[in-house]
């Protein structure tokens, strides 16, 4: 018979300001905080946290809240970004320690870099996949959304900030749209160069399944068809799936919903224009557009990020950076955390 694993993945709910968060645990040591991005849960990190116990970390991958068995409060206004901080502080003293590590995904990214901004009591260390780090100010978010694509196209953040509209084309066929959106953001099965960008809704007169057009367009209709990645299985999506059918998608849409409003507090807090000051790591994808697109913020590491120590960009990688290529993202890791100060 199999050898069981030597440290088996642990599931908690623990108290949060959120009303509980959903965690799962594997490995004994120092702390690591995993926070996903959208639209996907714990799960994400599937491949982490059996690496990292393995080198000797305690590994603890969260259900932001309004994904999975986490809390999903009803007002929007309770995803700003600060309560997603408070989450990870209070899963941090949940499970007992006053310290970790935070490392996080996409929009689990720009989480994991505001924790690291605003509690520098508690989260030591930073690394962040994807996105990387700009720090809070300039222009209101929403302003700057609503001119990208001019006239023709909207910004798939636009789209998503909207209640309800992105709901309206999701929820019908989760398991399809999310099947369209992760290929269309991985590197094997991404739309080829020329093609209609899947960052962008037609404004007027998208296509319909049946190729007429009328109404507004959306994301769906830029999506590959019938073509799952190879880090995707039907094994892995139906888990995906699974989830959102059960919770839907608003809490995971929230976080679009709360931008300006995050702008706004940051600004209060004094956070404008301030740098991350603890030991760092960026992790992005040569083929991904939050890499390319924000390669202005990825050359200012050196003065948003001081402490950066490992900056990779890994070729022919696309955005979902820690399932496309779990042994070299595992190894960047616990390079880097072995790196640390104790």
């Amino acid at each position: 018979m199999p050898h069981p694993p030597p440290h088996p993945l642990t599931h908690r709910l623990v108290p949060s300001p959120a009303g509980r968060i959903h965690l799962v645990e594997q490995g004994t040591g120092p702390l690591v905080l995993l926070v996903h991005g959208f639209p996907e849960s714990w799960y994400s990190w599937r491949h982490q946290l059996p690496a990292l116990a393995a080198a000797g970390y305690r590994a603890v991958a969260v259900d932001v809240r309004g994904y999975g068995r986490s809390s999903r409060p009803e007002e929007t206004s309770a995803y700003r970004m600060l309560d997603l901080v408070d989450d990870n502080v209070a899963v941090v003293h949940a499970l007992g320690e006053s310290s970790a590590v935070v490392v996080g995904h996409d929009w689990g990214a720009t989480i994991a870099a505001t924790s690291a901004l605003v509690r520098p009591d508690v989260f030591r260390a930073v690394a962040l996949l994807s996105v990387p780090y700009s720090p809070p100010g300039g222009p209101r978010p929403s302003e700057v959304f609503a001119h990208i694509g001019g006239e023709e196209e909207e910004f798939y953040v636009s789209y998503f900030q909207e209640p309800g509209r992105a709901e309206a084309e999701i929820e019908p066929d989760v398991r399809g749209w999310l099947a369209g959106f992760y290929a269309a953001l991985s590197a094997d099965t991404m739309p080829e160069p020329g093609a209609p960008d899947p960052h962008f809704v037609t404004r007027d007169g998208g296509e319909s399944e049946s190729g007429g057009g009328g109404g507004k367009g959306t994301l769906r209709e830029r999506f590959p068809r019938h073509r799952l990645p190879a880090w995707l299985g039907d094994h892995e999506l139906d888990f995906y799936a699974a989830e959102f059918e059960r919770t839907g998608m608003t809490g995971a849409l929230a976080r679009y919903r709360n931008m300006d409003r995050d702008w706004e507090d940051l600004a209060d807090g004094g956070h404008t224009g301030a740098p991350v000051t603890q030991p760092a790591l960026f992790i992005g994808g040569s083929l991904d557009a939050s890499t390319t697109w924000l390669a202005d913020a990825i050359d200012a590491h050196p003065v948003t990020l001081p402490a950066l120590t490992g900056s990779h960009i890994l070729e022919g990688c696309g955005h979902w950076i820690q399932q496309e290529r779990p042994e070299e993202t595992n190894a960047l890791l616990t390079g880097w955390l072995k790196s640390l100060p104790a």
